[in-house]
C-alpha cells in the first residue's frame, strides 16, 4: 500500500481507499472537542439505534479507535460478538489495546469495499463517519458488500455528520473543505456526500429496505436500513 501520511494530521490520503485517519490520540482530542464532551452520549445513541442484541454478530466498519465497537459489545453479551474493521492500521492497533476489558470485541484491518467475510456473516454491520472517505467510485461495491454479508432480516446503520446552523455546523463545512482539498474533490460534492439520504436509491436497488433518517442533536444524521427476510432472532 502506498500511503502519503504526515504523522502531524489528523487525516491521510491514499488513492486506493480514500482518506485515512491515521492518528488515534488526536482524533479523540478533536472528537472531544467538536461534540462538546457528549462523545460518550453520541457512541451510546448509535449503539442502540445499531439495534444490536443478546448473541448478535456484529460488524463495525470503519471502527476508528472502537468505542462504538465496545459499546455494541455491551449490548450482544457474552454469546455475541462485534468484529471492528478499519483502513488505518494505526487505529485497528490501538483499538486492540484500548478494547482489551471487552473480550466479545476484535479487530482487524480491513476495507468497506473487500470485505473478507463470508456471506450472511453479521446480523448488524454498522459504518459510522465513515462513506465520505471511501473514493466515490468505491462506494457502491462498500454498500454491496454490507449488503452480502448482512443474514436475512439483518439491519444497516450509516451515520455522518449532519451540518447545522450552529458553529459545529460552520466547522462540519470547514473540515469538508479541507477534506476535498487533501484528495482532490469539488468541496461541494464533498459536503453533500455527508447527507446520507443520497444513498437511499443506491441502497434499494442493492436489495435494502425498511429505511429511516432521523438527525440528532449532536448534529449527527443516521440512516437504517434492513436486508429483506425474517428476522434474525427468528432464523437462528
Amino acid at each position: 500500500m502506498t500511503r502519503n501520511e504526515q504523522p502531524s494530521r489528523i487525516l491521510g490520503a491514499d488513492t486506493a481507499v480514500g482518506l485515512l485517519i491515521t492518528t488515534p490520540r488526536r482524533y479523540n482530542a478533536f472528537n472531544r472537542l467538536f461534540f462538546v464532551g457528549g462523545v460518550g452520549g453520541l457512541v451510546t445513541t448509535l449503539a442502540a439505534v445499531s439495534g444490536a442484541g443478546p448473541g448478535d454478530h456484529v460488524l463495525d466498519i470503519a471502527c476508528g479507535p472502537g468505542k462504538l465497537a465496545v459499546a455494541m459489545g455491551g449490548l450482544v453479551g457474552a454469546a455475541g460478538e462485534v468484529v471492528g474493521i478499519d483502513a488505518a492500521r494505526e487505529m485497528v492497533e490501538h483499538a486492540r489495546v484500548a478494547a482489551r476489558s471487552a473480550p466479545n470485541c476484535r479487530f482487524e484491518y480491513g476495507l468497506a469495499q473487500e470485505l473478507d467475510f463470508a456471506d450472511g456473516s453479521f446480523d448488524v454491520v454498522t459504518s459510522t463517519f465513515a462513506m465520505h472517505h471511501i473514493p466515490a467510485a468505491q462506494r457502491v461495491p462498500a454498500l454491496t458488500e454490507m449488503f452480502r454479508v448482512l443474514r436475512p432480516g439483518g439491519r444497516l446503520l450509516l451515520a455522518d455528520m449532519n451540518p447545522g446552523s450552529g458553529v459545529r455546523g460552520v466547522l462540519i463545512r470547514a473540515m469538508a473543505r479541507f477534506s476535498a482539498h487533501r484528495s482532490g474533490d469539488d468541496h461541494h460534492q464533498r459536503t453533500a456526500s455527508l447527507d446520507l439520504r443520497r444513498y437511499q436509491d443506491t441502497l434499494r436497488d442493492i436489495g435494502f429496505g425498511d429505511f429511516e433518517y432521523t438527525a440528532n442533536r449532536y448534529d449527527t444524521g443516521i440512516l437504517t436500513a434492513r436486508r429483506p427476510g425474517p428476522t434474525t432472532a427468528a432464523a437462528r
